[in-house]
């Protein structure tokens, strides 16, 4: 069941969707299903929080996180806060006092969410903070990849197509403590052939709100300082690299000089194939989904999660589960993403 509210913040107007699964009663009947929501104690009620849903990536983890809810017996309300940051939190307040037994929080902003984590134990309710770190807060749990793995696979699949001359770096959101991980990542690789004076790092900006039309801006301001003469670049997600390839196109470099991504998102992949693009990372949503429900059902019935590993966020070590990124570029498309079922082979070699 599915529906959509208009609010106004800030004097802008945002849709919030509402998720519930394994929910029979109409919409008509909204309101008494989520009291029973509350009153049923044997059934699992989780919150979902998301930053957005206007990128490709964060559907799949909206409905492969709920289907494996709905597979364990529970129930899960989806909000996704469009990019702001005062709705994210207003939406966590409407979750806990509907009564959800765990919170799991997509941050739009690392710092900013840690509001969520308060009010939620407040109200003794933990929280999972899914593939973005929620910083300076007594988080419970995170899950997600290893986020520095990511970066150094970026830059050294680049590396791996040209180890010398001017280089740019397209980040991510600095709000977005993964971005932070990712060019750290990143610099492990580039350091040591900066150090060298293999390679310069001409270029080094992150990215306003992950949003591709400034990455294109960022990358234009580069070509232009350089007089076009870029030789790399490590965009931080297919987004950014989608931004850059534009931008290149204007110049005449799309598919002349490697550039990086990350998520594995169908465009990116198709440019993959026509050669403008030269590996994306992909991390299964599937497994990130499906292990965080059940970190999520472990949580709600009070048990402790063996963890191997723990991410500081900047106030204590949280106990994390963290996955293994894998590189793709078009000698592994067919092994690794549609294998999995990710995405299929007519869709990425069929011209849309």
């Amino acid at each position: 069941m599915k529906t959509f509210k208009n609010y106004l913040v800030g004097g802008a107007t945002f849709i919030l969707l509402l998720t519930l699964v394994a929910c029979s009663e109409p919409t008509s009947e909204k309101s008494a299903a989520e009291a029973k929501l509350i009153t049923e104690q044997d059934t699992v009620f989780i919150g979902f929080l998301l930053d957005t849903l206007q990128d490709e990536r964060w559907y799949n983890d909206k409905e492969l996180f709920e289907e494996e809810v709905a597979n364990l017996g529970g129930r899960v309300k989806t909000l996704a806060a469009n990019g702001l940051d005062d709705v994210q939190i207003s939406q966590a307040e409407l979750l806990i006092e509907e009564g959800v037994d765990v919170l799991v929080v997509v941050p739009r902003d690392a710092a900013a969410s840690a509001a969520i984590v308060e009010l939620a134990h407040e109200a003794d309710v933990k929280v999972i903070s899914y593939d973005r770190l929620i910083t300076n807060s007594d988080l419970d749990y995170y899950i997600s990849f290893d986020n520095e793995r990511v970066g150094e696979l970026q830059a050294q699949e680049i590396v791996n197509n040209v180890d010398t001359g001017n280089f740019a770096y397209i980040g991510g959101a600095e709000s977005d403590n993964n971005a932070i991980l990712f060019r750290q990542g990143a610099m492990n690789i580039l350091q040591p052939l900066i150090d060298s004076g293999d390679i310069e790092l001409v270029y080094d900006q992150y990215t306003e709100g992950w949003n591709p039309d400034v990455a294109e801006e960022n990358m234009l301001s580069a070509l232009d300082e350089q007089g076009d003469d870029i030789d790399a670049v490590v965009a931080a997600n297919d987004g950014t690299a989608g931004g850059v390839i534009n931008a290149l196109s204007t110049v005449g470099l799309d598919g002349e000089i490697p550039v990086s991504g990350q998520d594995a998102e169908l465009n990116a992949v198709r440019r993959i194939v026509d050669g403008t693009q030269t590996m994306t990372v992909y991390k299964s949503i599937n497994t990130l989904a499906v292990q965080a429900a059940e970190m999520a059902f472990k949580v709600a019935a009070g048990d402790d999660i063996p963890t191997e590993t723990t991410v500081n966020n900047g106030q204590i070590d949280v106990p994390s589960i963290l996955l293994e990124p894998i590189t793709v570029t078009e000698d592994n498309i067919d092994e690794t993403i549609i294998q999995d079922g990710y995405l299929n082979e007519e869709d990425i070699y069929t011209t849309p």
